[in-house]
C-alpha cells in the first residue's frame, strides 16, 4: 500500500516518451513518431526499488502489492503519460488546457527529452537540434502558466475584491490553491526573490521570477536525457549537465529503448533481468542479430550503470519529491493474522511523523494514535517522531 503520488511524463512529441512509458509500466500505448500519438493522459503502475527489510529479522516478505526480486522490494507508484506539450500550450494551443488541467494532478515531472538532437521543437525529425531548447521549451511554458495564475491572484488583490487587511501572500495562496501551495511557502518564495510584499512595485520580470520560484517549489522536475545509447547524445550530455545554466536540475540518462527491449525479452524467457540491474543474463535461445543487439545494451547498461529508467522514477521519488518508504510492522513481529510477512510497503511525504504515518494506514488507527513502537529496537515513539527511510514502524492505537 502507499499513498498515490503521481509521477507526470512529459515530452515534446517523437522524444521517446511513450517508450519510456510503456518501459517503465510494460502498458501497451501506441508508440509512433508522430505529434499526438497519445491523445489521453495514460495512467499506469510503476514501480520503485526498496531494499527488503525482512531479511534483518530472519524473514522472508509476502508483498500484498507489488512483488519481491531477491532482496529488492518493487513498490508501486502512479505513472502518468501526459499529453499535449506543444509551443502555445500555455495559451491553449493544441491540447493545452487539457494538458495543463492533467498536468496538474501530478506531483513530481519526468521531462523525457531526446538527447540525441534528432527531433526539433515541434517533434519532426532533424539533425543537430540542441536538447537544452527542449529543456527552456518546457519551463517556459509552465512559467508561463504559472504566471497567468499569478496575475489574477495580484489582480484580485489590486481590486479590493478582499479586505483590506488582507496581506498579498494570501490572495496569492488562494489563486494558486490548486498547486497545493501555503501562504507560509509564498511568503518564503517572495522573500527568496527579494521583491518586497507590494504588488504595486512589481514589475514583469518580478512577477515572472515569482512564478519561476513557484512552478520550482510545486513541480519539481527531473530530465530524463533519452536516447543516450547514441554516441551524439552522449555528447550532448557531458556539455549540457557541465552548463551551470542547467545545474538546477537532475538529469538522468537512460535508454527506454534498451529498458523496453530487456522487459521484453525478460518476459519470453530469453534474459534474466531485474529492472535497475547493471546486467543481465541470456538464458534462452536466440539469433546471432538478437545477441548483437542484446550485447550492444549490455555495453550501454555496464557503462551507464543501469538503462536509467528506473533511476529517472526513484530520483523523482525519493531524491527531488523526498518520499519515505516505511514498512507497518504487526504486533506479534512482521508478521500479520494471515500469516503474510510485511505486506505492504507505504511511500510517505518526506517530514512525515509517526501520526502522520497512522494516519496514512487509516483515518480511525491516527485518530486513536497511542504511541508506536520501533520494530528494530522495541523502542517506543512518540506522535512527533519523524519516519525515516524504511523505518519498520507498529502503531498502537485505542481504535
Amino acid at each position: 500500500m502507499s499513498k498515490s503520488h503521481r509521477i507526470g511524463l512529459v515530452g515534446k512529441p517523437s522524444v521517446g516518451k511513450s517508450s519510456f512509458f510503456n518501459a517503465a509500466t510494460m502498458n501497451d500505448v501506441p508508440e509512433g513518431a508522430y505529434p499526438f500519438t497519445t491523445i489521453d493522459p495514460s495512467v499506469g503502475e510503476a514501480y520503485v526499488r526498496v531494499e527488503d527489510a525482512a531479511p534483518e529479522f530472519d524473514e522472508v516478505s509476502t508483498p500484498s502489492v507489488g512483488y519481491l526480486e531477491g532482496d529488492v522490494r518493487f513498490v508501486p507508484t502512479k505513472l502518468v503519460d501526459v499529453a499535449g506539450l506543444i509551443p502555445g500550450a500555455h495559451e491553449g494551443n493544441g491540447l493545452g488546457n487539457q494538458f495543463l488541467t492533467d498536468l496538474n494532478e501530478t506531483d513530481v515531472l519526468i521531462h523525457v527529452v531526446d538527447f540525441s538532437g534528432e527531433t526539433d521543437l515541434e517533434g519532426e525529425p532533424t539533425e543537430g537540434h540542441d536538447p537544452r531548447k527542449d529543456i527552456d521549451f518546457l519551463e517556459e511554458e509552465l512559467d508561463q502558466w504559472y504566471l497567468g495564475v499569478l496575475e489574477k491572484g495580484i489582480n484580485r488583490y489590486a481590486s479590493g475584491y478582499v479586505t483590506e487587511e488582507d496581506d498579498i501572500e494570501e490572495d496569492l495562496a488562494e489563486q494558486m490553491s490548486a498547486f497545493k501551495i501555503s501562504e507560509d511557502e509564498i511568503k518564503l518564495l517572495i522573500r527568496r526573490v527579494g521583491i518586497g510584499f507590494d504588488p504595486d512595485e512589481w514589475d514583469d520580470d518580478d512577477r515572472l521570477e515569482l512564478a519561476r520560484e513557484i512552478r520550482k517549489a510545486t513541480k519539481p522536475m527531473v530530465i530524463a536525457a533519452n536516447k543516450m545509447d547514441t554516441p551524439q547524445a552522449q555528447e550532448n550530455f557531458q556539455e549540457i549537465a557541465a552548463d551551470p545554466e542547467y545545474e538546477h536540475l537532475t538529469m538522468v540518462p537512460c535508454s527506454a529503448h534498451a529498458e523496453k527491449a530487456l522487459k521484453t525479452a525478460g518476459e519470453a524467457g530469453v534474459v534474466e533481468y531485474r529492472p535497475g540491474d547493471d546486467d543481465f543474463e541470456i538464458v534462452g535461445d536466440i539469433s546471432p542479430e538478437q545477441e548483437q543487439g542484446l550485447e550492444q545494451i549490455r555495453e550501454f547498461v555496464s557503462e551507464y550503470g543501469a538503462t536509467g529508467v528506473q533511476a529517472a522514477l526513484e530520483t523523482a521519488l525519493f531524491d527531488v519529491l523526498g518520499v519515505v518508504p516505511v514498512f507497518p510492522g504487526g504486533a506479534n513481529g512482521l508478521g500479520n493474522e494471515r500469516g503474510e510477512v510485511l505486506p505492504d510497503c507505504y511511500l510517505i511525504p518526506s517530514e512525515s511523523t509517526a501520526e502522520d504515518f497512522a494516519y496514512s494506514l487509516h483515518s480511525d488507527i491516527g485518530d486513536g494514535f497511542l504511541y508506536a513502537i520501533d520494530c528494530r529496537s522495541n523502542r517506543q515513539l512518540g506522535k512527533d517522531y519523524e519516519v525515516e527511510p524504511r523505518d519498520v514502524i507498529e502503531v498502537v492505537t485505542t481504535n
